[in-house]
């Protein structure tokens, strides 16, 4: 993979990796790139690393540019293994006068790699470096999404290398957002989102308000997976700002799961009251989709709907693995209700109801249920239930 020349002296020069599947529980059906760049200046600067296994390829790419050994300084961004796994192998040979991070990266690159010896020159929030004819500014965005984590701004470019913030897990050939097809790209945006910053919504509110009263608005966000953002700056931090703030859509998500289809002959019920005047559904069957695809459309959806059997008085196994992946994303500002068809014991709503109040969803009904296969009167029931969730969504967007 050739490196790419972003701007005068600044460098993409990551890695591509096409095989990737799954990214600690999220599917990455479209792999992943592991992105670092090099600013060539009075001091040359190298941001970041990549994940341990492609330490060969990525010193390749880097001697296009530059002989490692002329690499004054490195900048850790990020700890995490898929962004330093192959720090300690390019500190052998770059031998750099300094390592800038964060305390709580030192920590972290300590930790990881058993080292104490390594130049750390620890940095703040707002420090610069001078680089002689470019200058870097650290933003501290710590919990975006692990502690020690932080951004480098460089004025005279208006770019901001932005860290994890803004990715995708996209592998491509492409390194630049107008290069692709938009509604793959905003997609693959959103799924990153959803599955991996939603639980810190909270610290990028923060983060978006702090770069407007810094009065930073970059050209360009150098991410450090995906595609860099040069044309939809504006749409994408947009869009961060909507899901930040818990902006929903008039739209349900139904998940469920179901032993011998009562309970899918319930959601198809529920899900035709719902559909139509403005209000959208979608029917998620546990047995043929993965949870990060559900996660990435309940990001925007104003009602989360649940179904299961019972099974050993709660639920069955595909159900309770989702409920365990939504409950660590802690989806927000949303409302939900759940029901479930039982054979003898009639425990499934009750569970999954407690479920979504532990996850602080509002309850908008007590849920319905139904034994054994369900009656016409059990679907008419279910049919209430649909109208009476469609009226709840429609009060609220």
């Amino acid at each position: 993979m050739k490196t790419t020349e972003i701007k005068s002296d600044l460098f993409w020069t990551g890695v591509v990796d096409w095989n990737l599947r799954d990214f600690h529980g999220y599917s990455t059906e479209k792999g992943s790139t592991y992105n670092a760049y090099i600013i060539r200046a009075a001091k040359t600067v190298l941001f970041d690393t990549v994940k341990k296994g492609f330490t060969s390829e990525f010193l390749d790419n880097i001697r296009l540019i530059i002989d490692p050994e002329s690499i004054d300084y490195i900048v850790v961004n990020h700890a995490e293994m898929d962004h330093s796994g192959a720090l300690p192998e390019i500190m052998e040979i770059v031998k750099p006068e300094k390592v800038f991070c964060t305390a709580p990266g030192k920590k972290a690159l300590e930790a990881h790699f058993g080292v104490c010896d390594w130049p750390f020159e620890i940095i703040k929030d707002s420090d610069t470096v001078d680089l002689g004819g470019k200058t870097v500014r650290f933003i501290g965005t710590a919990m975006l999404h692990w502690p020690e984590s932080m951004a480098s701004f460089i004025p005279e470019d208006n770019i901001l290398i932005s860290n994890d913030i803004f990715g995708q897990h996209w592998a491509t050939s492409e390194r630049f957002d107008d290069e692709v097809d938009q509604g793959e790209l905003f997609m693959q945006a959103a799924k990153y989102y959803a599955n991996i910053f939603l639980p810190t919504s909270g610290a990028a509110k923060k983060l978006l308000a702090k770069l407007d009263d810094l009065g930073i608005n970059p050209d360009m966000l150098l991410v450090d997976h995906g595609l860099i953002w040069r044309s939809k700056v504006d749409e994408i931090i947009a869009a961060y700002k909507r899901w930040s703030s818990g902006e929903t859509n008039p739209a349900a998500i139904i998940i469920y799961d179901t032993m011998w289809e009562s309970t899918l002959k319930m959601a198809r019920a529920i899900a035709r009251e719902i559909a139509g005047d403005g209000v959208s559904v979608k029917l998620y069957d546990l047995r043929y989709n993965h949870r990060s695809d559900i996660m990435t459309d309940i990001l925007e959806a104003k009602a989360v709907i649940l179904g299961s059997p019972v099974l050993g008085k709660t639920v069955l196994p595909k159900m309770a693995a989702m409920l365990s992946y939504m409950k660590a994303l802690r989806p927000f500002d949303k409302i939900g209700a759940a029901f479930g068809s039982y054979g003898w014991s009639d425990t499934s709503v009750k569970h999954l109801t407690e479920a979504l109040e532990e996850i602080k969803f509002e309850i908008i009904d007590p849920g319905v249920s139904a034994q054994y296969v369900p009656d016409q009167d059990d679907l008419s029931k279910c049919k209430n239930f649909g109208k009476r969730i469609k009226e709840e969504i429609l009060k609220r967007c």
